[in-house]
């Protein structure tokens, strides 16, 4: 078995990110001194740290950042709280099932800045050979992952449309990912279509599905380029459990034969 990672870093000095992170680390030294000072404070013991090997103990790394960084799954919670399928489930409460099973991966390189379709989604069938079936997980390469850590990553990419959304849920699909921003189109493609058409139908579409049909999106994954086939290979992708959260961090696998 060999595993290929397809999974985005969360990097505090990365040159751009929508919401930027903060990573203080505690060295293993200074590590020491703080359980010292927590065994005096809380449980009355003194501790020497300096009797510890080089005067160190652990190190601890503290991060501010939000579910939505770095490769992350959404859950149902995250679309909305008033929907049509009752209280919508947070990340916590999702079968683990979902996360692990066939993986296909469709190629969008080709599709320019806003959105597909049905229709397009079907040529990429057609393209493969193959059809998604329930319990398949369904990946989307756009090739946006190159931009990530710029300000184009925010918005230069590909989503779908409603069309495409529910085509996918309509052959039972409950796992979509897309190496992208987004699921949906850039925020700026879909304002600009919405002022232009007056259409409300273009804003979040894909989002906005999951108040309709429970499912799930996993975004700003990545190395979807490196996927030998665009089948034939198993997708691990298991959301951290956060009680009540809309999203959690995962770390994205496929495995392949």
């Amino acid at each position: 078995m060999r595993y290929l990672d397809l999974s985005s870093t969360v990097d505090a000095s990365a040159e751009w990110e929508a919401n930027p992170v903060e990573h203080k680390v505690l060295s293993p030294a200074e590590g020491a001194e703080r359980m010292a000072a927590q065994l005096r404070e809380n449980w009355g013991i003194d501790f020497d740290p300096a009797v510890l090997p080089m005067g160190e103990m652990l190190s601890l790394d503290t991060l501010t950042l939000t579910t939505h960084t770095g490769t992350h799954v959404d859950a149902p919670s995250h679309y909305g709280w008033k929907t049509c399928v009752g209280t919508p489930r947070h990340i916590d409460e999702l079968p683990l099932e979902w996360f692990h099973g066939p993986g296909v991966v469709l190629d969008l390189t080709w599709a320019p800045t806003g959105t597909v379709g049905a229709d397009d989604l079907r040529g990429q069938f057609d393209v493969i050979g193959y059809q998604p079936r329930p319990g398949d997980i369904v990946l989307l390469h756009t090739g946006a992952d190159a931009l990530a850590g710029s300000p184009k990553y925010f918005t230069d990419f590909t989503g779908l449309d409603g069309t495409a959304t529910n085509l996918l849920l309509d052959l039972g699909i409950r796992v979509i990912g897309t190496d992208a921003f987004s699921l949906d189109a850039p925020f700026a493609h879909m304002i600009a279509q919405y002022a232009e058409t007056g259409d409300r139908g273009v804003l979040w579409p894909a989002h906005f599905a999951g108040r309709e049909r429970e499912y799930c999106q996993i975004e700003r994954l990545a190395n979807l380029g490196a996927l030998p086939a665009a089948t034939g290979f198993a997708v691990s992708c298991f959301p951290v459990k956060i009680s009540g959260a809309g999203a959690g961090w995962t770390r994205a696998v496929a495995l392949l034969e």
